[in-house]
């Protein structure tokens, strides 16, 4: 009961701001362009606000844990997977492929991975190394080939100077550099900038999730845009979903619990941990990161709302068969 109160307490924000994005979004509450406008301010602003925050006060040295090569393993195995699958099946480009690589992989360690560590494993450390995971190392590669995938000039030089010049050009990047480089140092930003940090982060969870309740709506840049800005006339369909949401919400625990459990014969509290965190539905950031790039919201928009109500079912199995009450 304990563990599936939990649950509740952690989806229940997420379905409680996301309809309300959709309800402002219905009654036109916010205008035309609110959709854009918030995209972009958790992608300049809040976002990096949380990853400067975030990263800045961080361990580099809690990466060599063996539960976070266990976690790194079923992450890069099912997102190759699943970017794999978008070239080769679905016909995706670079950039969309890259977008169904994170949707499949990346998961929502923040807004509800923290609730659910804290009440099913009892603290929420492990699930801190998952989000700098995820920020440090792979949120460049999915912005990197999102960059790539998304520029006209495909020569080798214009290709090096783009990966040379993207941390001055990408916001998330950079706050993630400049909180390393920090913390590296071991310097501690004065008062003023760590609390204007910590209220600005505050505000990118929640106005990401009414962002993306506001694209449920149609709308610029969501299912009636989609239709209208590709020149193929393709729309994401309910098998690609399928594939993305199976890889994230089955494939990847799966993966998760060979390699913690067989191949690295981890602990049965460190195996429920790494297989929970690699359960959790997929990241709103996926849908955010493919609006900001104009790419086809509707495959990471339709992964995360599938996901998330998928997950409910598949958390709450791992935690009654991989909990110390079984």
């Amino acid at each position: 009961m304990a563990a599936m109160h939990a649950l509740l307490s952690g989806f229940a924000p997420i379905w409680i701001l996301t309809g309300i994005g959709y309800a402002a979004g219905r009654g036109g509450l916010l205008g035309e362009q609110a959709e854009s406008v918030l995209g972009r301010f958790v992608f300049h602003v809040a976002m990096p606000a949380a990853l400067f925050t975030m990263v800045s006060g961080s361990r580099p040295a809690a990466f060599a844990h063996p539960s976070m090569v266990a976690f790194a393993a079923g992450t890069a195995l099912v997102s190759a997977l699943g970017y794999a699958v978008g070239r080769r099946f679905f016909g995706r480009k670079r950039a969309e492929a890259a977008i169904s690589g994170m949707a499949s992989g990346y998961v929502n360690s923040a807004n509800l991975g923290i609730p659910v560590a804290v009440h099913v494993l009892g603290d929420a450390s492990f699930v801190a190394q998952v989000i700098l995971f995820q920020v440090l190392f792979v949120s460049p590669v999915v912005l990197t080939l999102l960059d790539s995938g998304t520029q006209g000039d495909g020569s080798t030089a214009g290709g090096l100077r783009r990966m040379l010049t993207m941390p001055v050009r990408n916001p998330v990047i950079m706050a993630s550099l400049l909180g390393v480089a920090v913390s590296a140092a071991g310097w501690q930003p004065p008062a003023a900038v760590t609390h204007s940090c910590d209220v600005l982060g505050a505000a990118a969870v929640p106005t990401a999730l009414i962002t993306l309740g506001l694209s449920l709506c149609g709308g610029p840049g969501g299912r009636k845009g989609r239709a209208a800005g590709d020149g193929t006339g393709r729309v994401t369909g309910r098998t690609e979903v399928g594939v993305a949401v199976a890889l994230k919400t089955v494939v990847q625990p799966l993966v998760a619990f060979v390699v913690a459990g067989p191949l690295l014969g981890l602990p049965d509290h460190q195996v429920l941990a790494v297989v929970l965190c690699s359960a959790l539905p997929t990241a709103q950031n996926a849908y955010l990161y493919a609006r900001e790039y104009g790419l086809d919201t509707g495959l990471a928009r339709h992964c995360v709302v599938a996901s998330t109500v998928v997950s409910m079912v598949t958390l709450s199995f791992g935690a009654w068969v991989l909990g110390p009450s079984r």
